[in-house]
């Protein structure tokens, strides 16, 4: 069963660290996923962390359909086990909508990290002022 798994902390607490430690470990098992983030301090298509390690991701903007991307990924032969999202308090609330329905329809594990945003139950998201 997947999983959509949602961490939340403040800056500097190791997001992106553990978002890099995380798709390492999935590739060193021989598993193939996705990195998307946006508006990392590194720039544009980067994951980064403070630590100095940083990776190629996919770069989201506001008009990019998560569900969409992955399921044309997969027609085209793309294996993809796990969906990794960093810095997902940028992305739209419809965008967080299309990660749960990648779960929940296509049996992806997504693991979900930002900062400044609550997930509730329902899906909605709530900014924490």
């Amino acid at each position: 069963m997947a999983q959509l798994i949602y961490y939340c902390g403040t800056m500097d607490s190791g997001k992106s660290t553990l978002a890099l430690q995380t798709a390492h470990n999935h590739q060193s098992r021989g598993r193939s996923g996705l990195i998307f983030t946006s508006h990392d301090r590194a720039g544009v298509g980067t994951i980064s962390s403070r630590l100095g390690l940083k990776s190629d991701a996919l770069e989201v903007l506001p008009e990019l359909d998560l569900h969409k991307f992955v399921v044309d990924a997969l027609s085209q032969g793309s294996r993809i086990d796990y969906v990794i999202c960093d810095e997902a308090q940028f992305y739209q609330p419809e965008q967080i909508e299309q990660l749960a329905r990648i779960v929940d329809g296509l049996g992806i594990d997504v693991m979900h990290l930002e900062f400044w945003l609550i997930l509730e139950l329902d899906f909605s998201l709530v900014l924490l002022v």
